[in-house]
C-alpha cells in the first residue's frame, strides 16, 4: 500500500453552488479510449441539464498556465467523438503545476506555479473542474483543491489500479487489445513450435496481464506483486514439452521485478538500459540459454492505449461524465466518481489516492489462473 500525507492550506473563497455558471474539464497523464467519450456526456449534461458553459482545457494543468490553451465545448464541436481514441483536449503526464519543469536562460529548473492555476480559473469565471486522469492527476487534483480550486475526479487509467473504483474505463479496451494479440500469436507460435514472450503495460500493477493472460490463453503469467524465478518458468517449459506440447505462451506485465537467477551479464545490462521492452527481451535471452529453444518477443506497448474504445468503456465512461456532473451539482466537490457495485458514487479524493490497487497473489483470479495449468512463476 502506498500512503500519502497531504497538507491542507486555507481555502479560499469560491462562488456558492447555486450560482455555478461554467464548469471547466481536462485531462491529464496518459490517455486511454474513453476520454473523449467522458468529455461529451460531461458537456451534453451539463449543457441540457443544467445550461452551464463548458471550457475544455487543453494538455492537463497546462492550460491553465497558459489560458491560450482553452476552449469552449459546445454540442457541436462534441459531435462525434463518442467511438474517437484519445482525447481532443490533449494530455501530458508533464503538467504538474507544483512542480513544473521549465527551461530558463538554457538552464532546467523547478517552478510552482499553483497559485498561477488558481488566478487563472477564477479570472476565466470557472466554477468548478472536472478532473479525468490516474493516480498521479488525482493527487495534484487534490491539492488544487485544498488550494481552494473545487475539484471533481473522474478516474482513468488502463491500469485499473486505483483502489476506490472497482474499475477504470480504458481497461476493457486495453484487455481488449491484447486478448486479440494473443489469440493471433497462438496460431503462429503453434505452427513453429516456439516460445511466444508478449510484454503488455502494467508498471506496479499486473491486472492487464492477469485478464488478458487468462482471456487469451497463457500459459505462463509474470505480475509485479508475484515473485518469479527463471528456472521456474524454464521447468513449466519443459513439462509442457515433455507432454508434446512445444508452443508456449508467456505474459509479462511491463513492471515485472529481476528474478534474483537472471544471469549476472543479463542483470548488468538491465541496469545500464531500464528501457520500455528491455526486460521481456532479457527474460528470453535467459530462457533460451536455459532451454536452448528459441523465443520471440512481441511488446504491445501503446496499441493497448489507442483505439476505439469497447463498448463497455463507452457506457462506463458517459457515466462517469454524467456523474461528475451531478456531484458539482449537489455540491460533492473534492470527491472522485467511482464504480461499487451497480452504482457509480462519489469517495473523497483522500480515499481515492490513498492507495493503489494491486493484484492479490492469493486472490481469487490468480488461484482461477492456477487451477487452469497456469504457471505464474513462483
Amino acid at each position: 500500500m502506498i500512503a500519502r500525507d497531504f497538507a491542507q492550506p486555507p481555502t479560499l473563497e469560491w462562488p456558492a453552488m447555486s450560482k455555478i455558471k461554467t464548469i471547466a474539464i481536462s485531462t491529464g497523464g496518459g490517455d486511454c479510449p474513453g476520454l473523449n467519450a467522458v468529455i461529451r456526456a460531461a458537456t451534453k449534461s451539463a449543457i441540457l441539464q443544467h445550461g452551464w458553459r463548458v471550457l475544455g482545457i487543453e494538455e492537463g494543468y497546462n492550460g491553465l498556465i497558459w489560458p491560450d490553451r482553452i476552449k469552449e465545448l459546445t454540442l457541436w464541436n462534441i459531435r462525434g467523438i463518442l467511438p474517437r481514441g484519445g482525447t481532443i483536449l490533449g494530455t501530458t503526464n508533464r503538467s504538474n503545476p507544483f512542480a513544473l519543469k521549465m527551461v530558463e536562460n538554457g538552464t532546467e529548473v523547478t517552478r510552482d506555479l499553483s497559485d498561477t492555476v488558481i488566478q487563472n480559473a477564477r479570472s476565466l469565471g470557472i466554477d468548478a473542474l472536472i478532473n479525468i486522469g490516474g493516480d498521479g492527476t488525482q493527487t495534484i487534483g487534490l491539492k488544487l483543491h485544498h488550494k481552494g480550486l473545487p475539484i471533481v475526479g473522474v478516474p482513468k487509467t488502463i491500469d485499473n489500479d486505483l483502489s476506490a473504483t472497482e474499475t477504470t474505463f480504458g481497461f476493457d479496451t486495453a484487455v481488449h487489445a491484447a486478448t486479440d494479440a494473443m489469440d493471433r500469436l497462438h496460431t503462429t507460435a503453434e505452427s513453429h513450435k516456439r516460445i511466444m514472450l508478449v510484454e503488455v503495460m502494467g508498471r506496479d500493477a499486473g491486472w492487464i496481464a492477469l485478464h488478458s493472460g487468462i482471456a487469451g490463453g497463457s500459459n505462463v503469467i509474470l505480475l509485479p506483486e508475484i515473485p518469479f524465478t527463471i528456472e521456474r518458468v524454464c521447468e513449466h517449459i519443459r513439462k509442457r514439452e515433455f507432454s508434446g506440447r512445444r508452443a508456449t505462451i508467456i505474459m509479462v506485465a511491463e513492471g515485472v521485478h529481476i528474478p534474483p537467477d537472471l544471469p549476472p551479464d543479463l542483470l548488468e545490462e538491465w541496469n545500464r538500459t531500464p528501457r520500455r521492452g528491455a526486460v521481456s527481451h532479457l527474460l528470453a535471452e535467459a530462457i533460451i540459454r536455459q532451454t536452448g529453444r528459441e523465443v520471440r518477443v512481441t511488446v504491445l506497448g501503446h496499441t493497448q492505449r489507442g483505439g476505439t474504445p469497447s463498448p463497455f468503456d463507452r457506457v462506463l465512461s458517459t457515466r462517469f461524465g454524467v456523474a461528475a456532473v451531478e456531484m458539482i451539482a449537489q455540491g460533492k466537490l473534492g470527491h472522485m466518481a467511482a464504480v461499487r457495485g451497480e452504482e457509480i458514487i462519489a469517495v473523497p479524493l483522500e480515499e481515492a489516492v490513498a492507495r493503489q490497487k494491486l493484484v492479490d497473489p492469493n486472490g481469487e483470479l490468480v488461484r482461477v489462473g492456477r487451477s487452469i495449468g497456469i504457471c505464474f512463476g513462483s
